[in-house]
């Protein structure tokens, strides 16, 4: 019975029922009553948050459903910024979706917010999947609801073409992570990520087989991360997508990627640490070379921010190629660390970024250019100075929390002695630097082109400015953040870790 045991899912079952009876209530809910879908969505995100930290305040590791689902601390620490992240974009999306028509009337009625609650639900399924069959559910339930969203303009060319690719491409990066994870059963004999360790260090599988499998699997998530050369959807569907559904896309489900690289690659594939490795580390450079500057050429705000996002994917697989073989467990806690501490101040990063361009943007105007920035500090200071923040994050400048970010990653690198990866993408950064501040100089030394009014709802305000005053706060004090992160890390892939002598020897 201990296999069926449903208090780890507590969480996952709560938003399941949540989403459901959203779901119908929102039937019978008219068009002026609309808003009462866009609370019991967040009340059903804080629901499910309070559930998640009184899992990670306890701290145990509980697995269940034949151990096909975890309950860890790097878990619960994940989920509840997939639901922060999440909750920031419906309350940045509201004003937006209602000025469009994509959740008054018509057909499509609440349907924004159901479909995201239940990517949400396919993100907490993949963070906490521990085997190949609950880790690949949980991602198909997250990637149909996405391409639903992504192509919710049904009326408009440019989203629809945008689901069409992200849709192929999906599909595509879906069938290698399976086909890899199918070598893998059959290599292994198992679906458990645990029991494919175990098997991978007793030396009696063929290395050939368990190679060929993770090249398939390393290629599905890069796919699903966007690195080089796997990006191309990225900036494509970014830019058609609506600006809400791009946020959805950018933010939590990085973190959800985030999770199953570890679980795949860490739990399940450390004995083969060695091959894994060196493929990241060619996505790694490509991505942190292409993605920042090909982002130099772009015109649009949101296509210079999506390969803004490939580069920073190359700074979390720097992390995660860092904890290597051959390093103490205590240096493969803090790369590992500082690759999940990146990954969420990235997303907190993303969420403001795109925040800004919602709260310029109004009916028949979507704000996604660089031009439609000029002047931004005569129309608003404040909020000029939270997007100033916003890209010095971004760059990696001090004190803001991306400068910290980026050093954990590098001093990660140093310490697995890779100082040309770490040089690399010092370089890369600087080049970076520039689209950002870019940005800066067009807010702050050009002449507005636009001068009518910024008009925003209360709430989109003040969530905003306290989204970029974070970025500040946990740069000055990133220290508890960072050890949540390490302790997360430690805690839940301890036992793999501890394997890291043995491996080596």
């Amino acid at each position: 019975m201990n296999n069926m045991n449903l208090i780890p899912a507590y969480p996952e079952i709560f938003l399941l029922i949540a989403t459901s009876a959203i779901l119908l209530i929102d039937m019978f809910v008219s068009d002026a009553k609309r808003n009462i879908t866009y609370v019991l969505s967040l009340v059903a995100l804080a629901g499910a948050a309070a559930l998640s930290f009184y899992s990670f305040e306890a701290g145990a590791v509980t697995y269940t459903f034949n151990n096909m689902f975890v309950s860890d601390p790097m878990s619960h620490l994940l989920k509840l910024f997939t639901y922060l992240g999440t909750a920031i974009t419906l309350v940045y999306s509201r004003q937006y979706i209602v000025s469009r028509g994509m959740a008054n009337g018509g057909a499509l009625g609440g349907e924004f917010y159901s479909l995201s609650l239940f990517s949400v639900l396919g993100q907490m399924v993949m963070i906490s999947g521990t085997s190949f069959l609950s880790i690949y559910l949980g991602l198909e339930l997250m990637s149909l609801a996405l391409y639903a969203l992504v192509a919710l303009r049904r009326n408009d060319a440019v989203s629809t073409e945008a689901a069409m690719k992200y849709f192929i491409l999906g599909a595509l990066s879906s069938g290698f992570l399976l086909y890899g994870m199918s070598m893998l059963y059959g290599a292994t004999g198992s679906l458990d990520v645990n029991a494919v360790a175990k098997a991978a260090v007793s030396g009696t599988i063929k290395p050939t087989v368990l190679v060929f499998g993770i090249v398939f699997v390393v290629a599905g998530l890069a796919f699903k991360l966007g690195v080089v050369p796997f990006h191309m959807w990225v900036p494509d569907v970014y830019h058609g997508a609506p600006t809400p559904v791009t946020l959805l896309l950018g933010a939590a489900p990085k973190l959800a990627t985030f999770a199953i690289c570890v679980r795949l690659l860490v739990e399940g594939l450390l004995p083969l640490a060695i091959d894994w490795q060196q493929m990241l580390t060619v996505l790694a450079v490509l991505s942190l070379i292409i993605g920042n500057v090909t982002a130099i050429a772009q015109s649009n705000l949101k296509r210079m921010l999506a390969y803004s996002t490939i580069s920073h994917m190359g700074f979390v697989l720097l992390g995660l190629l860092s904890g290597v073989v051959g390093q103490s467990s205590n240096g493969a806690v803090g790369a590992y660390g500082s690759a999940l501490f990146y990954s969420i101040t990235y997303v907190l990063t993303t969420l403001g970024s795109f925040g800004v361009i919602i709260l310029l943007s109004r009916s028949g105007f979507e704000a996604d250019k660089l031009e439609d920035l000029k002047g931004l500090n005569q129309r608003s200071p404040w909020y000029a100075f939270v997007m100033l923040m916003l890209m010095f994050s971004l760059a990696g400048v001090p004190p803001m929390v991306g400068f910290y970010a980026k050093l954990t990653v590098l001093q990660a690198v140093l310490n697995a002695g890779q100082v040309w990866l770490a040089i690399l993408a010092v370089m890369a950064s600087l080049v970076g630097g520039f689209y950002y501040l870019r940005v800066v100089k067009l807010m702050y030394f050009d002449a507005p082109v636009d001068n009518s009014p910024i008009v925003a709802s209360g709430d989109l305000r003040f969530t905003l400015t306290l989204n970029g005053i974070a970025m500040l706060a946990l740069g000055i004090v990133p220290g508890g953040l960072m050890a949540a992160c390490e302790t997360a890390i430690g805690q839940s892939i301890g036992h793999a870790l501890k394997n890291l002598a043995s491996i080596a020897a």
